[in-house]
C-alpha cells in the first residue's frame, strides 16, 4: 500500500513562492535547459550532508554541475560485477555520456561518516560493525585510511585529516576505472580534490605534487 503523504506545508509554500519569482524570472533559461538537455563542465562529488551546498560554493546556477551526493563522498573502486553500484553508475554516466572535463571530489569538515569510520576503527560502533549496516559497509571503503590518522591524539585533528583522506582514497579509487584512466592519460579530463570548511567558509584543494591540501 502507498503511504506517501502531502508535502509538508513550508515545502509547498517555498515552491510557489519560487515558481512565481525565481522560474518566472528565468523561464526562457529553464525552457532551454529542458530542451537542449544537460552540458556540464563538470562532475561533483560531494557528501549528502546538508551543510554542504555545492552550488553556492562556486556560484553555480541550474545546468552547470552533474552532482553526486553520497556518504563522506567517497568513490569505491571500479569492480564490474554486475552489482548496483549508485556512485559508479553516477561517474559512468557524466565521464562517458555528459563527457564533463573535470571530476571534483570535495570533501568538508565536522563529517559525521568520516567519524563513523574513526568510532568503528577504534571500536565504539557495535551497530556500524554490523553487516546489514549499509553506511557501516560503505565507510569499509575508507577504513584502509585510518591507519594513516591512528597516532593523531586530538580528536578534532583526526578527524580533519581522515576527511582529506577520504578525498584521496576516492581520486585514487577514480583512477581505476580504466576509461577515466585513459582520458586522464590523454588530457581530456582532469582529477581535482577540494575540501571546505563548513564554519569558516574555507577551501583547500589537494595538490598531487606535494601530497597535501593547500588553501585557495
Amino acid at each position: 500500500m502507498n503511504k506517501a503523504k502531502p508535502l509538508p506545508a513550508y515545502l509547498l509554500q517555498r515552491y510557489h513562492g519560487w515558481k512565481a519569482t525565481g522560474y518566472a524570472d528565468n523561464q526562457s533559461w529553464y525552457r532551454r535547459l529542458a530542451a537542449e538537455g544537460q552540458r556540464p563542465r563538470a562532475m561533483v562529488i560531494s557528501c549528502c550532508d546538508s551543510r554542504v551546498h555545492v552550488t553556492s560554493i562556486f556560484g553555480a546556477d541550474q545546468g552547470e554541475f552533474f552532482i553526486h551526493r553520497n556518504i563522506a563522498n567517497l568513490v569505491p573502486p571500479y569492480q564490474p560485477d554486475g552489482d548496483h553500484h549508485g556512485t559508479s553508475a553516477a561517474v559512468e554516466y557524466a565521464v562517458r555520456v555528459l563527457k564533463v572535463a573535470h571530476l571534483i571530489v570535495l570533501g568538508h569538515s565536522n563529517c559525521g561518516g568520516v567519524q563513523g569510520c574513526i568510532d568503528m576503527c577504534q571500536g565504539k560502533a557495535p551497530e556500524l560493525e554490523a553487516k546489514d549496516s549499509f553506511v557501516g559497509r560503505w565507510m569499509d571503503i575508507l577504513r584502509p585510511k585510518y591507519e594513516a590518522v591512528a597516532d593523531i591524539k586530538d580528536a578534532n585533528d583526526q578527524l580533519r585529516q581522515l576527511e582529506k583522506h577520504a578525498v584521496m582514497i576516492s581520486l585514487e579509487n577514480l583512477m581505476t576505472f580504466p576509461w577515466i584512466d585513459e582520458l586522464v592519460q590523454a588530457g581530456d579530463l582532469s582529477l581535482h580534490g577540494l575540501w571546505t570548511d563548513i564554519g569558516e567558509g574555507g577551501l583547500e584543494y589537494y595538490s598531487p605534487e606535494t601530497k597535501m591540501f593547500q588553501s585557495v
